[in-house]
Parts: C-alpha cells; sequence; structure tokens
C-alpha cells in the first residue's frame, strides 16, 4: 500500500515538470530510493520498507493514461531516507 502511495507522489512530481516543461512524452526517468520505511499506523516500530517491485508496478499503473504512460522507470537503492529524480530522458 505504502508502495502505490510513494509512486503516486512521484508520478504528481513527475506531471508537474512534464506540464512546466511543456514535454510530450517522457522516455525514461531515473530515480534514486533511500531507505524510506512508512509506519502505516503511526508507530515507528510498525514500519514497512519500500518494496523496489511494488513501487515499480505501482508508477507503471498510476502512469497509465498520462504522458508518462511509455516512461521507462530505473529505480537504484541509494543512501539516505528519501527519494529524488536523478534525470529525465525525453524523446
Amino acid at each position: 500500500m505504502h508502495d502505490f502511495l510513494l509512486a503516486k507522489e512521484i508520478i504528481d512530481e513527475l506531471k508537474e515538470i512534464v506540464k512546466e516543461k511543456n514535454l510530450t512524452s517522457v522516455k525514461r526517468v531515473n530515480l534514486e530510493i533511500g531507505t524510506i520505511s512508512l509506519a502505516h499506523d503511526g508507530h515507528d516500530e510498525h514500519t514497512e520498507d519500500i518494496s523496489i517491485e511494488n513501487l515499480e508496478f505501482g508508477l507503471k499503473s498510476i502512469a497509465k493514461g498520462t504522458k508518462l504512460e511509455n516512461t521507462k522507470f530505473n529505480i537504484e537503492k541509494a543512501e539516505g531516507n528519501n527519494w529524488r529524480i536523478k534525470d529525465i530522458e525525453v524523446e
């Protein structure tokens, strides 16, 4: 579930970039994902790390019907507790 929430956050950010830059399509997005653990009930001891496979599935699912629909997402694990868009390749 948290993987999909993160996927939505990433897609929303990418949609803003697409809109700001007036892009027609995005070929590839390289992402770095740190150790993002989300507590689903507010208790740190009940954290759940993000699954890269589930995140990829969420990104593709949420991107359907948008200018990001055919985008390839490359996700790398990174140090830290955040995520970031490393770069975007346009066609």
